[in-house]
């Protein structure tokens, strides 16, 4: 590291004299690779990337390059020029949250809410870098809001929205208008949530004007178009780019890499139309993007939904509804705090922490694009997730245990159905997360390979150090599960590599990574 710090102190004065003249305690020696100016932080010059003026970072990175050309040099110096990246992972983030998850365990990751209420409202795009996010966000698993300005570029703002702010509908037809598309009725309530249809979206479009000019009534109900996968389906339409905030994501990038499924979701719905109470896929984030419209949540902090639950051990449909005051059905319910809530305008991303349950209103016609994702910091709620699951289902067919030989298996076929994912998928998960990023780690990627493959691009735009981080988190849920009785037990002949040599192989690309 002292070679990092050496270089780059020299190529910066040299480039930037007066900042040098004003700054002179930014190029004091390093002792021992600290610097005397950083306690504790300068064990690296990450901090750079995050105090110094955006206009400096391009600049200081061409000062980098000529050294780069030199022997032995490049490959530390990479690094170096990875950390500069606002996108990138640095050093004293990748420290923290390598200490954090070490010593916590993902019950330790449940909130214990917000003072007042807050949710801290993301103004400016160039003062707020990906580490900021990370760690002020992420590791807390703490919601926020990103202002309108982290989308003002995106093809959906300026093609799917009219002069007054209203949903485009002549231009949605005309891109959409043949497309099948789910749509649920808020009206009605079945197994705990809105029966789906499916339907040509010009069809739906057509209810929806109706819907207006009938002064938002119909006797169909009030419907909602919901999870349309519409990325998947129209890969080629301009819509919009996932904020790099959101891009290490396991979910999509697993999904993406079977070419089975992936949880990048459009909503459409008219004033009023509403999603009941709930919490997020795998106990995943979740990130929502208004197109147009307007949105209200309520959000209630992982572990508040306990307070939430009938007699029975039930959650509620709908958590407005004056039936939780009544003591008899929801005895906990005067224990539970009361929700966040939030106004979403316009424009505006709302990121939404893992497990925590929430209700959401459109106060407007509105449009969002929403993704539920996965990443090193919440995997392990993930996997704790998997567990309870099981142990429920497990619990429903107890009875049948004795006469059925191949109960562990049927409990898994089961809990796949309910959930989308069973062990022997997990650590599929797992690997296929695990493998890109050593692949990354040991080989790079070229520019070719990056256009080719955007979740290694992501990765590569995240930082050596970010791929560091997520194989320490994947090494440690992994361990977890391979010493899990319930996949113990289940045939593991046909996993390759198996488990033991997957953990050996991450480790050691770890250790080297490090050196």
């Amino acid at each position: 590291m002292l070679l990092h710090h050496s270089l780059f102190s020299l190529s910066f004065a040299v480039s930037f004299p007066r900042f040098r003249d004003s700054n002179p305690v930014l190029f004091l020696p390093w002792e021992n690779g600290i610097c005397s100016a950083k306690p504790g932080i300068a064990s690296s010059l990450s901090w750079l990337s995050q105090e110094l003026h955006p206009a400096f970072l391009g600049q200081a990175r061409n000062c980098i390059q000529p050294f780069l050309a030199k022997p032995g040099i490049a490959s530390s110096l990479s690094w170096l020029s990875q950390e500069l990246h606002p996108a990138c992972m640095d050093r004293a983030t990748f420290a923290c949250s390598t200490a954090f998850f070490h010593d916590c365990s993902p019950s330790s990751q449940a909130a214990p809410g917000l003072p007042g209420g807050h949710v801290d409202f993301i103004e400016r795009v160039d003062s707020f870098t990906y580490s900021d996010f990370f760690r002020d966000y992420l590791i807390p698993n703490q919601p926020c809001i990103f202002s309108a300005k982290f989308t003002e570029d995106w093809g959906s703002r300026r093609n799917w929205v009219t002069r007054d702010g209203k949903p485009n509908f002549e231009h949605l037809l005309q891109k959409f208008g043949e497309a099948v598309v789910p749509v649920a009725n808020c009206d009605m309530k079945e197994y705990n949530s809105n029966p789906k249809e499916q339907l040509p979206f010009k069809d739906y479009v057509k209810y929806w004007q109706e819907y207006i000019r009938n002064g938002y009534r119909s006797s169909r109900g009030c419907l909602y178009l919901k999870d349309w996968h519409l990325s998947r389906a129209f890969p080629e339409q301009d819509v919009y780019t996932t904020p790099v905030y959101f891009s290490s994501d396991w979910l999509n990038e697993y999904w993406d890499a079977v070419a089975v499924d992936d949880y990048r979701f459009v909503y459409m719905g008219p004033k009023g139309s509403w999603t009941p109470f709930h919490a997020d896929v795998f106990r995943s984030y979740s990130w929502s993007a208004n197109i147009c419209g307007r949105k209200k949540w309520l959000l209630y902090p992982a572990g508040q939904e306990e307070f939430l639950k009938d007699r029975h051990g039930n959650l509620p449909f709908d958590v407005t509804a004056p039936s939780l005051q009544d003591r008899r059905v929801y005895p906990r319910y005067s224990q539970s705090q009361p929700p966040v809530e939030i106004v979403q305008e316009a424009g505006e991303i709302v990121f939404i922490p893992s497990g925590w349950h929430h209700q959401v209103y459109n106060l407007e016609d509105t449009i969002s694009i929403n993704h539920n994702w996965v990443n090193g910091c919440n995997v392990a709620i993930m996997w704790c997730f998997l567990q309870d699951e099981l142990a429920a289902v497990q619990r429903e067919i107890n009875q049948w245990k004795d006469p059925m030989d191949d109960w562990h298996l049927q409990c898994q076929l089961i809990m796949k159905s309910c959930t989308g994912i069973d062990y022997k998928e997990f650590y599929n998960f797992l690997k296929v997360i695990a493998e890109n990023r050593i692949s990354v780690l040991e080989k790079g990627l070229d520019d070719e390979a990056l256009a080719k493959n955007t979740s290694k691009a992501a990765i590569s735009t995240l930082g050596m150090l970010h791929a560091v981080f997520d194989l320490k988190r994947t090494v440690k849920v992994l361990t977890s599960l391979s010493a899990n009785e319930d996949f113990k037990k289940l045939d593991l002949t046909s996993l390759s590599p198996p488990p033991e040599a997957l953990l050996h192989h991450l480790k050691a690309a770890i250790d080297t990574a490090l050196l």
